[in-house]
């Protein structure tokens, strides 16, 4: 049986904080999850020796004996046998022939050094469930605004509310909404990754809003007011005299809701582009003639 490097399955090294073990725990149970890699015989022995790993580290009292033996573990394996064998004595002692007997995935290393996560007294460690990961597809206009939405996790109903402003690709999670625990441990928790569609007139870019506006020529040339449609309204918008094609505007406070400060938003950037006019009569083709002398 050789020994099993916890510290660089989970990518850290031996200073690392039970914050850091948390969080690169997570990060890497997210990447190998079964349900995200169907069939993928890799991700799942990844996801196993993951979960070993977190399951020595977190815990201070393994993490300890961990630490303590190391690579030079053979020295605990005959203190390991012993403890094993009163745990049979005792499991037979309460339960006869016959007692329940369940499998596990954890490695050799794991069970000389801790018994096994079966049996012994592990059989009743309380285990967190597993952490659950879900994609909510959004278009632009549902972002915009609080709103909320039911979803079925495990056949159960569950209702959230979306604050507006949420940004795409942003992961939120609902605790204790994910698989259930074992031995009457903690259910996990549920990650929700937001995908929200840009909207046909709008492009977002963090808190603010791209558009691209079409204005005639005469109301370039001599300026003029036009009213915009925006995703909560209209808004009038003063077109200065001998205004130039790309010409740029920018309406302060009429972007996108500002995630979780409620009242404040980004601003919306307007590009103007200008319309040419066409099927011109004999008459305005006179008159365009004779602006062009001047």
């Amino acid at each position: 049986m050789t020994f099993v490097d916890y510290y660089k399955i989970l990518g850290l090294d031996k200073n690392a904080s039970p914050a850091d073990i948390k969080n690169a725990y997570r990060k890497l149970a997210r990447k190998f999850h079964p349900d995200l890699n169907p069939n993928n015989k890799d991700a799942l022995k990844n996801f196993q020796q993951i979960n070993e790993a977190n399951e020595v580290l977190s815990d201070p009292v393994k993490k300890k004996k961990y630490d303590q033996y190391g690579s030079d573990w053979k020295h605990a394996e005959e203190q390991g046998k012993a403890n094993r064998q009163q745990q049979k004595y005792s499991d037979f002692s309460r339960e006869g022939f016959g007692g329940p007997h369940s499998e596990n995935d954890f490695s050799d290393f794991f069970e000389s050094m801790f018994g096994g996560a079966a049996g012994g007294r592990n059989r009743n460690v309380k285990y967190r469930g597993e952490d659950y990961n879900a994609e909510l597809h959004l278009d632009l206009i549902d972002a915009y605004k609080t709103n909320k939405q039911t979803l079925t996790v495990n056949g159960k109903s569950i209702r959230i509310t979306i604050p507006a402003g949420i940004e795409n690709g942003q992961t939120i999670k609902i605790g204790n909404h994910g698989g259930p625990g074992k031995n009457g441990g903690p259910a996990g928790d549920l990650y929700i990754t937001f995908s929200i569609a840009n909207h046909s007139r709008f492009k977002r870019l963090e808190n603010n809003l791209y558009a691209s506006l079409e204005i005639d020529l005469f109301t370039a040339i001599l300026g003029g007011e036009i009213t915009i449609d925006l995703l909560n309204g209209k808004v009038k918008l003063k077109i200065k005299p001998e205004t130039q094609n790309d010409s740029k505007v920018k309406l302060k406070g009429k972007g996108f809701p500002i995630y979780k400060k409620d009242g404040q938003f980004g601003d919306l950037y307007i590009t103007l582009t200008i319309k040419m006019p066409t099927n011109l009569t004999e008459k305005q083709k006179e008159l365009f003639t004779e602006l062009s002398k001047y």
